[in-house]
């Protein structure tokens, strides 16, 4: 009901005479009391939405952090990976360059061998033959007997050959037999293959002069390999009253477990008679 003598025929004239009133009471500090007493009621649900509102951005902050670390980590990780792969292969073609270089050496040192470069392609996993393959064969002008050697000596010879890959038969296997000399004193003998225990220098008489560490090189005779190519050197020699040659050991200058790379020696002079 409206005081005497007013009239108010309108709720927004009614809400905003209420707004005056209450501003009027406010500027005058009448209702200051009750305006205390609801920030104090109010308060602590205050803190509580302040506080909730402050986890909340904090929790947003947090996953955003981790989603950029996250992005940040897999992109640290794919450079690590890149990285990885292009040290790899620049050390590849370091070791690549470095056995090129051995090749050539050997090549200019032997301006008459007519050679071809062949990858090896397979190795054989039984302990009693001792053989690669590689990736030349027929098509390539290969032939069985052909020698087959690196840059530290020899390897062996081709026993079989196929369109396009051949099998050589190591130094080390059994039935592989050398005619040998020793460089320093030119002491006749065969080398032969013991498989895992290395090489043995047979038919060396006991009156020649072998030592161990002399260096072992191909005679020549036969004509099945070049005169002069590297076999190995000795480590050990034992002499005899009762046996009629040496037994003498050699240690192959190549290493036939890491073979990668080898030369076919498609042609050579060869010699019958001894050095």
């Amino acid at each position: 009901m409206s005081p005497p003598g007013i009239r108010i025929k309108s709720p927004r004239l009614t809400i905003a005479a209420g707004f005056v009133i209450v501003v009027l009471l406010s500027s005058s500090g009448y209702i200051r009391p009750l305006e205390d007493a609801v920030a104090t009621a109010l308060a602590p649900f205050q803190y509580s939405l302040t506080w909730a509102s402050s986890r909340i951005r904090d929790t947003l902050e947090f996953f955003s952090s981790v989603s950029a670390l996250r992005t940040r980590v897999a992109e640290l990780e794919a450079t690590v990976d890149r990285l990885l792969i292009e040290n790899v292969n620049l050390r590849e073609a370091d070791i690549e360059r470095a056995n090129l270089r051995e090749l050539l050496r050997f090549k200019q040192a032997n301006p008459t061998y007519e050679i071809l470069a062949a990858e090896v392609i397979g190795h054989d996993s039984s302990n009693l033959l001792h053989y690669i393959m590689v990736d030349r064969g027929a098509d390539d002008g290969l032939a069985v007997g052909m020698p087959v050697v690196t840059a530290r000596g020899l390897v062996g010879r081709i026993t079989s050959v196929y369109p396009t890959s051949a099998r050589v038969m190591l130094l080390t296997d059994s039935s592989s037999m050398v005619n040998a000399l020793i460089q320093r004193s030119r002491s006749p003998g065969v080398i032969q293959g013991q498989g895992r225990v290395g090489l043995a220098m047979l038919y060396v008489s006991q009156s020649e002069d072998v030592q161990v560490g002399d260096i072992v090189l191909t005679s020549g005779l036969g004509g099945n390999f070049p005169r002069r190519l590297v076999i190995g050197e000795v480590i050990s020699a034992e002499r005899s009253d009762v046996e009629l040659f040496q037994q003498v050991q050699v240690r192959s200058a190549v290493d036939f477990d890491r073979l990668e790379v080898v030369l076919i020696v498609l042609s050579f002079t060869a010699i019958d008679a001894a050095p």
